[in-house]
C-alpha cells in the first residue's frame, strides 16, 4: 500500500510551501479544447487525453495541486447563452477528478475539487438555489473523494460565502479565493473584509486567483491577511494570479481589457518575472502559490525552482532547464552564451516589438454588475437586438472613457 500523503492543512500548519499548477481554460483554449466565451470544460468527457496532458505538464513543472477542470461546470452555466446539457455536469465533474487523481498518483500531488460564480447568482436567484447548484457539484468531489475543496473566481463575496457553506459540509478542507484586487469585490466590499467574512463562513484557506497580475493578487491577499488577524482569526493564504501584467486595470479586472481575451499575449509575464513573484508572495506569508489564466507550465516551474531552497527540492521539468539561462552556455552563438547569467535575465525589459503599440490600455469600464438588467442570464442564444445594445454600450463606455 503506498504511503499516505500529507493533507493541505498540515503541509501548509508545518510552513510548508504548497505549489498550484496554472491556468486550464486559457491554456486549453490556445490548444484547441475549451470555446473562448463559455470557458466550459467539456474537454476532460471530450478530449480527455488533452486534460490529462496539461496535468501532467504542471506536475513535472513542480505543481503539487492538481486542481479538477471543473471551472463553471455547473449545469446553469453549461445551459446558459444556447448551450446544451448533452454532457451533464456532474458527467464532467466525474471525468475531471477521475484525470487529476491519476495524474496526481503520479507525484506527490493533491486533488482539489474547485467551484466557481454561477449565472444564478448573477441573475439574482435566491440563496437556496445557488446553495444546490455547488451542493450537486459537491456530491461528485464527495464520491470521488478529493483531497480538498476550492471556492475560486468569485466576484461577490456574498456568493463565495455560500460556496464555502456548502463545501464546508463535506468536513474536507476548503479553500476560498476571490477574483478581486485591493479594491476589493464588486460592491466595493474591501479584501480585509471579504477574508474576514470567509473564514467566518468556514474557510481555511483564503486568498485571490485571477483578474489580476501576481503582484497586484500578492498585495490583496496581503491587505486580507491583515484583515484576518486584525480580527483575531486565523487562516493559511493561497494566490494564483493571472500571467499577465494588468497596471491599467480597473476594479473587474483584466475582463476589461480591450485585448481580452484574444491580444493578451504582449502582456505575458516572463519566467524571470514569476521568479520575482514567487519571493514576494513567500515574503509576505503566503505559502499557496500557484497560477491562473495565461499560466503555462514553464511558468509554474519558475516559481518551484525560485522556492527551490525553501522546498529542498527541484522540479522534475528542471532537468531540461538551467537555472537563469546557465545552459546558454552551450549556445553556438557568442553572444547569445554572454547571455548565460542571472544578471542579465533579472534585468531584462522585454520590447513588444510593436511599434504602434500602446503601453497602456484604457479599460471598458461598464460598472455593471449583479443586479443590473445586462446581466441577467439566459440559455437562448444573443439576439440581433441583444447584440445591438451591447454594442451601443460599448461605444458609449470609450466615449465615457
Amino acid at each position: 500500500m503506498a504511503p499516505t500523503k500529507k493533507g493541505i492543512l498540515e503541509r501548509l500548519s508545518a510552513g510548508e510551501v504548497v505549489i498550484g499548477d496554472g491556468g486550464f481554460v486559457f491554456a486549453l483554449e490556445k490548444r484547441g479544447y475549451v470555446k473562448a466565451g463559455p470557458w466550459t470544460p467539456e474537454a476532460a468527457v471530450t478530449h480527455p487525453e488533452a486534460v490529462r496532458q496539461l496535468h501532467r505538464e504542471f506536475l513535472r513543472a513542480g505543481a503539487n495541486v492538481m486542481q479538477t477542470f471543473t471551472f463553471y461546470a455547473s449545469d446553469d452555466k453549461l445551459e446558459n447563452r444556447g448551450q446544451s446539457l448533452k454532457i451533464t455536469g456532474s458527467k464532467i465533474n466525474e471525468a475531471a477528478c477521475d484525470l487529476a487523481r491519476e495524474v496526481a498518483n503520479e507525484g506527490d500531488a493533491l486533488v482539489a475539487g474547485g467551484v466557481s460564480q454561477t449565472p444564478s447568482y448573477l441573475s439574482c436567484k435566491s440563496e437556496t438555489e445557488v446553495k444546490a447548484i455547488f451542493k450537486k457539484q459537491l456530491d461528485v468531489f464527495i464520491k470521488k473523494n478529493v483531497d480538498f475543496m476550492i471556492a475560486e473566481y468569485f466576484e461577490h463575496v456574498e456568493e463565495a460565502e455560500w460556496a464555502v457553506q456548502v463545501l464546508k459540509t463535506s468536513g474536507k478542507p476548503v479553500a476560498a479565493s476571490m477574483c478581486i484586487g485591493p479594491e476589493g469585490d464588486m460592491h466595493g466590499i474591501s479584501p480585509q473584509e471579504c477574508a474576514v467574512r470567509l473564514v467566518k463562513a468556514g474557510a481555511q484557506i483564503v486568498g485571490v486567483n485571477c483578474h489580476f497580475d501576481p503582484m497586484t493578487c500578492v498585495k490583496a491577499v496581503k491587505m486580507m491577511k491583515e484583515g484576518v488577524e486584525k480580527a483575531g482569526l486565523k487562516a493559511h493564504y493561497m494566490v494564483q494570479p493571472l500571467a499577465y501584467h494588468t497596471p491599467d486595470c480597473n476594479c473587474q479586472g483584466f475582463i476589461d481589457l480591450p485585448e481580452f481575451p484574444f491580444a493578451l499575449e504582449p502582456r505575458i509575464l516572463t519566467r524571470w518575472d514569476m521568479h520575482k513573484y514567487a519571493r514576494e508572495a513567500y515574503k509576505v506569508g503566503i505559502r499557496f502559490i500557484g497560477g491562473c489564466c495565461g499560466f503555462e507550465p514553464y511558468h509554474i516551474r519558475a516559481v518551484a525552482e525560485e522556492l527551490a531552497p525553501e522546498r529542498g527540492i527541484m522540479p522534475p521539468g528542471s532537468e531540461k532547464h538551467g537555472m537563469w539561462g546557465i545552459g546558454l552556455e552551450m549556445h553556438t552563438k557568442p553572444w547569445v552564451r554572454a547571455r548565460a547569467r542571472r544578471d542579465y535575465w533579472e534585468n531584462i525589459r522585454p520590447a513588444s516589438g510593436r511599434p504602434d503599440c500602446p503601453s497602456l490600455s484604457k479599460p471598458e469600464g461598464w460598472g455593471v454588475t449583479k443586479g443590473h438588467a445586462d446581466l441577467l442570464q439566459h440559455k437562448e442564444a444573443t439576439t440581433t437586438q441583444e447584440m445591438k445594445h451591447v454594442l451601443d454600450m460599448q461605444k458609449k463606455a470609450k466615449t465615457a472613457a
